[in-house]
């Protein structure tokens, strides 16, 4: 008699189901991570944060410009002229042209060469518009980047940390920049080796932005920042990556000014800065990758 095999899919099911090995059409390939941007959130936010024109383009044409065109140029740099058609509009008001043209300062090759902008190249462009020649008027085709070199390469992660950091900027009570330290005091506690610090400091927009540190009879410290008027539960540690977190790392002076601690005995004073260093430590660095062209 001849006995007849079960399929090989039947065989498969069968291991599957007794033996808890899923089959090869069960196993799925791991997902790939998203690749993360290559800038920080400091370097975003820098140029966010100044640009009253963000886009989203592809490079139509580019060309070097001669040395004698380009006055100021950082050494290890050239020039370009670019133009550049705009996919979208992620930040600004008013009319735009289709394509817009501006100049560009990028870092030579390791051979001294300019590097290659190739047609159809994806790039982030931070800008401002040009004024016209008549009074009130603006040419929607041109437009002046922010810093020399406020083009960066597009990736989708860059235009996402791009945009989340632009949600923040406009949002009613958004953290101002800070401009330095107005005032400040340490006072004792009740109890041996208790104590508060206060830091108040000034902003760009004079909204007040103010940091607390209190200081436990064992030692330990816990602080808060509050960005306007102090209400119960208003101040808290900012997460790191946010723009709260960016205007302190980024802005707060790295070593408190002492003469403007006024009327603060000389042993507070330096209880008042050891409590500021903690909360620069806990702050973290403000890390930029971008390395700006400097003339």
């Amino acid at each position: 008699m001849i006995m007849r095999l079960p399929h090989p899919a039947a065989i498969a099911g069968i291991l599957t189901l007794s033996l808890g090995i899923p089959s090869v059409s069960a196993m799925q390939a791991p997902v790939a991570a998203p690749t993360p941007s290559p800038y920080s959130y400091a370097d975003i936010a820098d140029l966010a944060s100044a640009a009253p024109i963000a886009l989203h383009a592809r490079i139509y044409k580019a060309a070097v410009l001669k040395p004698e065109q380009a006055p100021g140029v950082a050494a290890g740099h050239a020039r370009f002229y670019v133009e550049s058609d705009v996919v979208s509009l992620i930040r600004g008001s008013g009319p735009l042209a289709a394509r817009i043209s501006y100049l560009v300062d990028l870092p030579l090759d390791a051979k001294g060469k300019p590097p290659k902008l190739k047609k159809k190249q994806p790039v982030l462009v931070f800008a401002r518009p040009v004024a016209g020649t008549a009074a009130g008027s603006s040419n929607t085709g041109s437009v002046q980047l922010i810093a020399p070199d406020a083009q960066l390469p597009w990736d989708p992660a860059t235009e996402a940390q791009l945009r989340a950091v632009l949600t923040e900027l406009v949002k009613p009570g958004a953290a101002p920049a800070i401009t330095g330290i107005a005032n400040g005091f340490h006072v004792p506690g009740t109890l041996p080796g208790e104590g508060e610090t206060q830091v108040f400091l000034n902003t760009s927009t004079g909204e007040p932005v103010s940091l607390t540190i209190l200081t436990a009879a064992d030692g330990s410290r816990r602080w808060a920042a509050a960005f306007g008027e102090i209400v119960d539960g208003s101040a808290a540690v900012p997460a790191r990556n946010t723009l709260a977190w960016y205007r302190l790392a980024c802005g707060l002076p790295r070593q408190l000014p002492l003469n403007k601690l006024a009327g603060t005995a000389p042993e507070d004073r330096r209880k008042a800065a050891s409590d500021y260093g903690v909360i620069l430590g806990a702050l973290g660095e403000c890390t930029r990758t971008r390395k700006p062209p400097v003339g």
